[in-house]
């Protein structure tokens, strides 16, 4: 059985810095991908980020490019989200899911076979 365990989440001020780690066990194979997905209060979940071998990395909204990063390292089955400048609209739940491969165009949300219980980040002054 696959499980994601995510962490590093907490309260930062706008403009801090905070790096989140999902933590992969159970895999019987390397053909998969680990996105990073986030709810914010009041709102539907979206994808954030993915990385699997057939795409490497990928960042999804707008709103994040160029601010967050998804990381991974083998090694450790870990997968890394570096998220910079954060914003009040960056507070969410961020979750990791298990993914059969990230797809281009969209998040895989539809895809995810295996859901972290997701870690908070609050950002506020």
């Amino acid at each position: 059985q696959v499980k994601v365990v995510e962490s590093g989440g907490g309260w930062v001020r706008p403009g801090d810095s905070l790096r989140l780690s999902c933590v992969v066990s159970g895999v019987t194979d390397e053909d998969y991908g680990i996105g990073w997905f986030r709810q914010a209060p009041e709102k539907g979940r979206e994808g954030v980020a993915c990385t699997s071998r057939n795409v490497g990395t990928l960042i999804y909204p707008d709103s994040v490019k160029g601010r967050f990063a998804i990381s991974s390292n083998s090694a450790k089955r870990t997968v890394y989200l570096q998220m910079l400048s954060l914003k009040s609209d960056d507070t969410a739940v961020y979750y990791c899911g298990y993914v059969p491969y990230c797809t281009r165009n969209f998040a895989p949300l539809g895809s995810v076979r295996f859901w972290g219980k997701g870690t908070l980040v609050t950002v506020s002054p």
